[in-house]
């Protein structure tokens, strides 16, 4: 088999794409698979990390401020999608996946006017629009969460979940002991990891900030791992230059290489609500609190996280809230073992391990569907 993924833009949107490539290849080592994102996005750096060939399309997302770039977009998109065109083409993919972001539209668009089988991931519980389009042609949808069939044609359909990195997974207690070896952390102090994403969260950053500037109000007995991002960083190691009292118990880092470890030695992990990372807590089994970030389309990170805290599995705070209120729920919540315990069960109860092997059982079905018709029309040429 011969398959293209698109799409990127963010490790929401990479790390499953890889995931989902090693499954095929893990059911069919002989299996090509071609890479296809935007050019200058991360997509480009991490996928050949990764193993894989890929081609970046010139295409880019449309600004929500008024911007010179937006009178640029029309002409990127049409020169991705003759792109597109030309790599399938040449590639001659059986089948075309999509994990969304912008950078999947052209490649999908173009499969599916070129009789290409497609199958999309949707990793959020509100589709986003790329997906939203593509999905009206799509021969097999991949989702998440129930109640898709608002976005998407129920009988094609899949709830296989979200795939991660394979190093996730629910930690051991040798992993445990190992992270607080690796952080430097003391192991009889409650540890509260804070992950703002690769880039970082101004927002959970600033309430950490008021929170150490305040003296730490509650924080006896709690140590911190802080994952600020490449864009704060700076920032972050003037301001705790500043406050060398705290620097034995919170760890600050830009980018955070061993997520594993960090979710193996947190007793309570404050994130936002991205679909892949809440896919991650949900196979680590770890108490958290949301902060959604309002940044994002449709809001869809409030539903992301509205689906676990329902589910009792999650604790929510806005992001207007979070600067005055967030480390004060922390603070209560990570000392409370009862609460810890329940939020830990209910969200393990989650869990969709397999979502990378599932995607690729139903990729390999399309393909030999597909082949299957091929098969019967030959036959009956003949």
């Amino acid at each position: 088999m011969r398959a293209i993924i698109s799409g990127g833009g963010t490790g929401g949107h990479i790390f499953p794409a890889i995931a989902i490539a090693t499954a095929l290849k893990e059911k069919d080592p002989g299996c090509e698979i071609l890479f296809v994102g935007a050019q200058g996005r991360m997509e480009m750096e991490k996928i050949p990390a990764a193993g894989y060939r890929i081609i970046g399309l010139p295409v880019a997302g449309l600004k929500r401020s008024l911007s010179l770039s937006n009178l640029k977009l029309p002409f990127k998109i049409a020169k991705s999608v003759r792109m597109a065109k030309s790599i399938i083409k040449e590639f001659k993919p059986d089948v075309a996946i999509g994990v969304g972001g912008y950078a999947s539209a052209p490649l999908l668009w173009a499969a599916q006017r070129l009789s290409i089988p497609t199958l999309i991931q949707e990793q959020n519980s509100y589709a986003g629009l790329t997906n939203k389009i593509i999905g009206k042609k799509a021969d097999r949808i991949c989702v998440a969460y129930p109640g898709m069939e608002r976005f998407f044609p129920k009988d094609r359909i899949t709830v296989t979940g979200n795939p991660v990195r394979s190093s996730i997974h629910r930690p051991t207690e040798d992993e445990r002991r190992e992270a607080l070896s690796y952080y430097s952390l003391e192991p009889l102090t409650k540890t509260v990891f804070i992950v703002g994403g690769s880039l970082g969260s101004a927002t959970l950053n600033n309430s950490v900030k008021s929170w150490i500037e305040s003296g730490c109000p509650g924080g006896e007995g709690i140590q911190l791992i802080w994952q600020c991002g490449k864009y704060y960083i700076n920032d972050i190691d003037a301001f705790m230059g500043s406050h060398p009292e705290c620097k034995a118990r919170i760890k600050h880092f830009a980018f955070i290489d061993r997520m594993d470890l960090a979710y193996a030695v947190a007793d309570l992990i404050i994130s936002r609500a991205g679909a892949s990372t809440i896919s991650e807590l949900c196979i680590a089994g770890k108490a958290v609190i949301f902060v959604p970030s309002p940044n994002v389309t449709e809001d869809h990170q409030t539903h992301n996280a509205m689906a676990l805290v329902n589910a009792g599995a999650g604790k929510i705070i806005t992001d207007a809230e979070a600067p005055a209120g967030l480390m004060k729920l922390a603070t209560g919540l990570v000392k409370d073992d009862t609460q810890i315990k329940h939020l830990e069960g209910n969200i393990l109860k989650l869990a969709r391990p397999s979502a990378a092997e599932d995607i690729a059982g139903e990729v390999f079905s399309l393909y030999s569907r597909t082949k299957d018709n091929e098969r019967h029309c030959n036959a009956k040429q003949r």
